[in-house]
């Protein structure tokens, strides 16, 4: 019979981020090498990176990373693309054959930007149009997937273990100006490309440990408004709540992590700030569907910033260290030490309670 300390009790999925707050630029060896020491919270069945401020020369334009199930498909996707998008590059996304990673997609990536026309025709603007658009392709399309859809930024994902997924996708020939990273440990979704983390939309990336017990509801009211979840994972939702909450109903970050991670009645009764209290009695009547119950920490990269936030009962682990410039979040202390052997007032922020960091305007 084994005892404590000869068997593993996971608690599921690996995740890291740095951000920079002066808008420096890093390799992305620094976030791979991250998820090294936690290599044992993953499986295998997945793995995946988003780094903003990475195409600084196409910054203008939306970057949609691609998969294809084969040359077929994306040859009539690019058709699709052409009748909705000026495409300013299309090409391959590069990687290297290691064999850790195997049975590859057709990975391919477009920056595009939205034709005028088609805007003025559809009275949409570019944001919705294009998350329409990204939506409809991964609704409809069979064997085609848009992973990352934002400006500046993009998402690398595969089924493998992180560190693997990094060395797959050359990431150290890329330098941003944030990282997140996830390794995946699924329990009840299947181990499939379009199934690893990060999960996007525009310029929102969502990285998740846990598991959604909510996840139904979530899915049937945001659906309601156009997003579809199709990714065969409970995360999905989570990015779709946020586009929704902040980009669609123009909350706030820390209002939106109100949402989601709502304070418990009797914690809302006993605040004694009147507009605080009658603030999020407001957001907990409006938007009841999106209470997001489970366990989970959560990054939420998105342009300009990141922030961390645990479940209201703090059921996963999650600590926060900085440096200089720059702030490092991950599941352990160990992660960040890998990125920041210095690093400074290493702290676990408090279920529910967001931690936000931006760049300072202009920085990137």
């Amino acid at each position: 019979m084994k005892t404590e300390g000869q068997v593993r009790i996971p608690s599921g999925c690996a995740i890291a981020a740095v951000i920079s707050k002066e808008g420096n630029r890093m390799s992305g060896e620094m976030i791979v090498g991250a998820m090294k020491p936690m290599h044992d919270r993953s499986n295998g069945l997945g793995g995946g990176f988003a780094g903003y401020g990475i195409y600084p020369e196409y910054k203008d334009f939306y970057a949609l990373h691609m998969f294809f199930d084969d040359r077929a498909t994306r040859k009539d996707c690019e058709v699709f693309l052409k009748e909705r998008f000026e495409i300013v590059k299309s090409e391959i996304i590069p990687t290297r054959k290691i064999p850790a990673i195997t049975n590859e997609p057709v990975i391919w990536r477009y920056f595009v930007s939205p034709l005028k026309s088609v805007l003025a025709s559809m009275q949409l603007d570019e944001k919705e149009f294009v998350a329409r658009t990204v939506m409809k392709i991964n609704t409809e399309m069979k064997g085609a997937y848009v992973f990352s859809s934002g400006k500046n930024m993009g998402t690398f994902k595969a089924v493998g273990f992180p560190e693997d997924v990094g060395v797959f996708y050359k990431l150290e020939e890329y330098e941003g100006y944030s990282w997140t990273a996830h390794g995946r440990y699924p329990t009840n979704t299947p181990g499939w490309w379009g199934g690893a983390h990060p999960f996007t939309l525009l310029g929102w990336s969502i990285v998740h440990n846990g598991e959604i017990s909510s996840y139904d509801a979530n899915r049937r009211f945001i659906e309601m408004f156009g997003y579809k979840c199709t990714l065969q994972t409970d995360t999905e939702v989570i990015t779709y709540i946020m586009d929704y909450l902040i980009r669609v109903q123009s909350l706030t970050l820390s209002e939106a992590a109100s949402v989601i991670a709502a304070p418990f009645w009797s914690t809302i009764e006993g605040k004694t700030d009147i507009e605080d209290k009658n603030k999020h009695i407001y957001l907990r009547t409006m938007f009841p569907s999106l209470l997001i119950t489970g366990p989970f920490s959560i990054v939420l990269g998105f342009n300009g910033g990141l922030m961390a936030l645990n479940d209201r009962l703090k059921l996963r682990s999650m600590v926060v260290g900085d440096k200089d410039d720059k702030v490092y979040i991950a599941s352990e202390e160990a992660a960040i030490r890998t990125m920041e052997p210095n690093a400074e007032n290493i702290w676990a922020p408090a279920g529910g309670e967001p931690v936000i960091v931006k760049v300072k305007d202009g920085a990137y």
